[in-house]
């Protein structure tokens, strides 16, 4: 079993995007420890909106203190810096060649994305409109079964799959394609502030998301302001009491609950009680987690010399595939002739 997952080296990463994807690989592992898993850090994909160079740099660091804080092993599994290895691009160009632009038009985040920008033909890049291209490389290259991610991504995983299936109707048997899958608590924390919405790292809003750097002060404050109802009663119903039902996910999340539990837990409390007993569970959560990624930052010598042999090792992998590609397609491969 193979499985692969990314994230982009943007913002500052929140108690959304590690339990939504991040904590599912390390459970993953856990409970399969003959899995073989690549986890990607897609600095690419990051500039199909402007960046910073300097902070770009810095947050692939931090992203890569975060896998390693988290307990993902760069001895045992491949960790990757997206950039390092240019069969992504490569092969991303060649599902450019064979995706129909409807595909691409009818993807969500582009839409979303699109219907932001008032001059949208003069703003908005063909990079973020060819993402799932680049995004369906990451997946394919390595032949991964599943893909861990948050719900938000499931089209992307979806749209590989069709891009896969599509290369092998024209070239014959290539990529293996992959499933999608995600944790139906985890899998969608929403925004503290506007539950009808996901908590987002781009978010202008503070007080809409926990990051994992929060401090304990940062985090109850946050907890505090985050928006219930007028019920006054732990519930969870996700259409009609979004807020409330959304700090109930939270707290399930954080302490491996069903939601149903949680509610059970608190009936007959208050708000009160509930989220100060929320804000302890994600400050203990994320205490040992942010000691060890200042830990891990503190050393970038040691970080240089993991994203250079995950890149090593993903390279092995990968050029085995762009081989295979080149001969299929009829590409020139340095003179060997099937």
């Amino acid at each position: 079993m193979r499985i692969l997952s990314c994230v982009q080296p943007t913002g500052n990463l929140h108690i959304g995007n590690y339990l939504g994807s991040i904590s599912q690989w390390v459970h993953e592992l856990q409970e399969n420890p003959n899995t073989i898993a690549f986890f990607g850090i897609v600095d690419q994909h990051a500039i199909t909106v402007p960046q910073d160079p300097k902070i770009l740099r810095q947050k692939i660091y931090e992203i890569l203190a975060i896998y390693l804080a988290a307990g993902i092993n760069p001895n045992k599994h491949t960790v990757f810096v997206q950039s390092a290895n240019p069969d992504h691009t490569y092969l991303s160009w060649i599902f450019n060649c064979i995706t129909p632009v409807g595909w691409m038009e009818r993807m969500t985040q582009f839409k979303d994305k699109r219907q932001k920008q008032e001059d949208y033909q003069s703003v908005v890049s063909m990079g973020l409109m060819s993402y799932p291209m680049l995004m369906a490389a990451d997946i394919l290259l390595y032949d991964a079964d599943k893909v861990p991610v948050g719900a938000d991504q499931k089209q992307h995983v979806e749209i590989t799959a069709d891009i896969g299936q599509k290369f092998n109707s024209i070239y014959g048997e290539t990529f293996k394609i992959p499933k999608f899958t995600s944790n139906e608590v985890t899998t969608k924390i929403m925004d503290l502030q506007d539950p009808s919405k996901k908590m987002s790292k781009s978010d202008v809003n503070p007080n809409g998301k926990i990051d994992l750097m929060d401090t304990p002060q940062g985090i109850q404050t946050k907890i505090k302001r985050a928006m219930t109802d007028s019920e006054g009663t732990i519930g969870y119903d996700i259409i009609n009491r979004p807020g409330i039902s959304n700090l109930v996910t939270l707290f399930a999340a954080i302490n491996t609950l069903k939601p149903i539990d949680v509610v059970q837990r608190f009936q007959g409390k208050g708000y009160g009680d509930f989220k100060l007993e929320l804000s302890e569970s994600i400050i203990s959560y994320v205490e040992p987690l942010q000691k060890k990624i200042k830990e891990y930052l503190s050393d970038l010598a040691e970080l240089d010399r993991i994203i250079d042999n995950g890149t090593m090792k993903a390279r092995e992998v990968s050029s085995v595939k762009i081989a295979l590609v080149k001969d299929k397609v009829g590409f020139y491969n340095n003179g060997k002739k099937k």
